[in-house]
């Protein structure tokens, strides 16, 4: 098939030989209403080919090499002033004019490029997007240690948090957790192990990336067959066919905070000359343990750093470049030492041994009282930190005018090294626990068609080698070599007033262990463990008492997977600035390494795992519908969305414990997830807009009616957002219900309100964009849980505290 592939690719690279029709150019100037000034740094983007540039430090623009027709441009400066979009007739061999306004903005337009692979707002997107500029990332709501806070909490988006304390927490979108939710950067697989386990987190600072975007739904098509609650993609601006004035851009960053004693900062630079462009940056961020109502959480405390940098260069018909990242970060497990315990002492002959002459000596000394003593003593000790270490280098190329056929090819390779400590402190001792290691090589390229008619679309293929091992307790599966391929094609008919779009993927997946044995805690790098392999039943004999469930599962034996995910929607406009979409989509998914070969007490997830080789894939049908309303004085989105699976892979709970910890197997159930979004902006008056947002899921095995693991609850807000200029106040209410429908292994949580009062005030220069925001965050000190914690019922989340941050962005 790879032969296949490189044989079409070279064909269709060689049809820029063949000369297009007569193009032309578009120019012009973004300059400020209040002012008259040019605004250097704007964004305009092409929004019938998804091509975009920036404007100078005379607010100048051009776009080269367009075919004849009307065009629709739309500039903005991030989320600091009000984007524009105008209209342009292009003719043969001449050059278009136009002005674009911007203001201080009363509604913000979102941009995206990863709902159909290129740049088009929301507004405009088949799928429900949600997306963030850095301007908005760095604002001091959004400065926190794990990705999941940066994106949850905003009920009406669909997307909440999951994690074992805030370094590890995680989008959850639509209910869909762990590999059903896909994270990248630049449109690629970050590499991390963060789906494996609820303990594991993201390393990458949003702060790096222009843009942190959102597709909700299955995003099946473009990315992966596994996307299938959605995808999280951090946009930088090195990775594709853009264009920067000459010099200097940069910006500037600082934050602190109280609650969780928070502080940290960011700098990056990214200059160029002529066709070339040099980059860097770095940012570093600590917190320590965060406080609740009921006092501190121990062991909460956080640290990460994160560098970059990479040069390229971007002409007209083409474009590579070179980036490097590296990633670091440490952050404490809260309770964790609390479930290792019991394992730790049946597997550490000498903490084993003092164990038994401390209850000795407590016999004498009246043993209950003693016993209850030494216990806590020791959950005092035992402490679990992760530190993850990451390193990514990525090259892109791309050409364009490539003839008639093809507007354009990119394409985009990554290498990733990941390794992953858990770390286990006790009294002056440290020691590690489990290691992993995830390296990993992943491709992607990617076909523009030039628009022929109503028709425009794109496809490519896709490819990932990847080299998983672990070693130590939490060491769950053998040493896994997976490799995976796909091809693909999305397609769209623009009849201006109604839009129609077709996609499908074709996937293959290979698993390959490196032995049958399924044993936990076993070291890959041992020698001995062909031998274990080769001597079969006997080499366990000694440990059938402790772990008589690795004769009752099969062994690790190789699999592959290879099905075909296939999407149909349509867009309508139902009146100026309305609009109505409807998608199916059709979706397979492979299980999970973890899934499959998992076999073992797993503290991360705080169950007993036990995965099945056997594993089926998964089938889904899905529907989505949106209502959509995009205007100065009312806009919003209402989204409903059903996803019927068959062979959902479910963790059936047996009722049985092993190790201290619940044992799980992980089975397939027919299952069904139900749900709602909705978010309304209202203005009031021309300064003051009331902010409304709802969502809601409703997930469950649908024979035994059994509701699925950490489903977020009914979930609302109120807020009020004044704007005068550069100022902006945005007092809100979060609410949510009583969550009862539960998993078998959880236990209900209560509702709660939390009020928050954000601020903020930009100011917008010829050459620069400052920030100055504020978060007062549970004005109340209100004791409230989080439905989708691992550690809900041990830790509330945090108490009343204040968020302080400054940015400036320089062009």
């Amino acid at each position: 098939m790879k032969q296949v592939l490189c044989a079409v690719v070279s064909a269709l690279l060689a049809i820029s030989a063949i000369h297009g029709a007569e193009t032309a150019a578009i120019e012009g100037r973004v300059l400020l209403v209040q002012t008259g000034e040019p605004v250097a740094g704007a964004t305009v983007i092409l929004l019938e080919t998804g091509a975009s540039t920036t404007s100078d430090r005379q607010g100048e623009f051009h776009f080269k090499g367009v075919q004849p027709g009307r065009y629709h441009l739309h500039a903005q400066v991030e989320s600091a002033l009000q984007g524009v979009s105008g209209a342009v007739d292009v003719a043969p061999e001449g050059t278009a004019q136009v002005q674009l306004m911007l203001s201080f903005p009363t509604l913000n337009t979102q941009i995206t490029v990863s709902a159909a692979g290129r740049t088009e707002t929301a507004f405009e997107s088949f799928q429900s997007t949600h997306s963030l500029t850095s301007l908005e990332l760095a604002r001091a709501e959004k400065i926190a240690a794990g990705l999941g806070e940066v994106l949850g909490n905003q009920p009406g988006t669909g997307i909440a948090q999951r994690g074992f304390g805030p370094g590890s927490s995680r989008p959850i979108i639509r209910g869909f957790d762990g590999d059903r939710v896909l994270i990248m950067a630049d449109g690629l697989r970050t590499g991390s192990i963060s789906s494996n386990s609820g303990d594991h987190a993201e390393t990458f600072n949003p702060l790096s990336f222009d843009r942190l975007e959102v597709v909700k739904g299955p995003a099946t098509l473009l990315y992966g067959s596994n996307a299938m609650g959605g995808v999280v993609n951090a946009v930088s601006g090195h990775a594709g066919f853009v264009s920067h004035p000459d010099g200097m851009q940069g910006y500037l960053q600082g934050s602190a905070g109280t609650g969780n004693a928070l502080a940290g900062g960011a700098a990056g630079f990214d200059y160029a000359r002529g066709p070339w462009r040099l980059w860097g940056g770095g940012n570093g961020l600590r917190s320590g343990d965060y406080t609740t109502p009921l006092g501190e959480v121990e062991n909460s405390r956080t640290r990460s750093e994160n560098g970059y940098g990479g040069f390229g260069w971007f002409g007209e018909r083409g474009f590579v470049s070179v980036g490097v990242r590296a990633n670091d970060a440490k952050y404490g497990v809260p309770f964790a030492g609390e479930f290792h315990g019991h394992h730790h002492h049946e597997e550490d002959e000498h903490h084993h041994e003092g164990e038994e002459s401390e209850k000795a000596h407590a016999e004498d000394e009246h043993e209950d009282e003693h016993e209850d003593e030494h216990e806590d003593e020791h959950e005092e000790e035992l402490r679990i930190d992760l530190a993850m270490r990451q390193q990514a280098y990525q090259v892109n190329w791309g050409l364009r005018n490539l003839g008639p056929a093809l507007e354009n090819f990119v394409m985009k390779l990554a290498y990733t090294t990941y390794i992953h400590e858990e770390i286990e402190f006790e009294g002056d001792q440290r020691r590690i626990g489990t290691t992993f290691d995830n390296d990993q090589v992943v491709y992607r390229g990617v076909f523009e068609q030039s628009r022929r008619g109503p028709l425009t679309g794109r496809f490519g293929f896709w490819g990932m080698e990847r080299d998983y091992s672990a070693a130590g307790e939490e060491a769950l599966a053998p040493p896994i070599d997976q490799q995976s391929f796909a091809l693909f094609a999305l397609e769209e008919f623009d009849f201006e007033r109604v839009k129609l779009q077709f996609g499908g993927r074709i996937e293959t997946s290979r698993y390959n262990p490196a032995f049958a044995e399924r044993a936990h805690g076993h070291d890959p790098h041992d020698e001995e463990g062909e031998e274990h392999h080769e001597e079969g039943e006997g080499a366990h004999a000694g440990e059938d008492e402790e772990h008589h469930h690795e004769e009752e599962v099969p062994d690790a034996i190789p699999r592959r997977f290879t099905g075909a995910s296939a999407a149909a929607g349509i867009q309508a406009d139902l009146w100026s600035g309305g609009a109505f979409v409807a998608n199916y989509s059709h979706s397979y998914r492979a299980p999970a390494l973890e899934e499959l070969y998992n076999l073992g007490p797993h503290v991360g997830t705080l169950i007993f795992e036990v995965g099945d080789p056997g594993l089926l894939a998964e089938r889904g049908n899905g529907i989505d519908l949106s209502l959509r309303q995009q205007a100065e004085r009312v806009d919003g989105e209402v989204n409903f969305f059903y996803y019927d699976f068959s062979n959902f892979v479910f963790p059936f709970a047996t009722g049985e414990e092993e190790d201290g910890l619940p044992v799980v197997h992980f089975e397939q159930r027919d299952s069904r997830f139900t749900g709602a979004e909705a978010r309304l902006g209202i203005g009031l008056h021309q300064t003051t807009r009331l902010n409304l947002g709802m969502d809601l899921v409703d997930a469950r095995a649908t024979l035994t009616r059994t509701p699925l693991p950490r489903i977020p609850p009914l979930r609302g807000r109120v807020g009020i957002e004044y704007r005068r200029r550069g100022l902006s106040i945005r007092p809100e209410l979060v609410l949510a219900s009583r969550q009862s429908q539960t998993f078998d292994l959880e236990t209900p949580t209560a509702g709660y309100a939390v009020l928050d009062l954000r601020a903020s005030y930009t100011i917008p220069t010829r050459g620069a964009i400052h920030q100055l925001s504020a978060n007062v965050f549970n004005i109340g000190d209100r004791l409230y849980r989080n439905h989708s914690s691992f550690i809900k019922d041990l830790a509330p989340e945090i108490g009343r505290g204040v968020r302080f941050s400054y940015m400036v962005r320089f062009f």
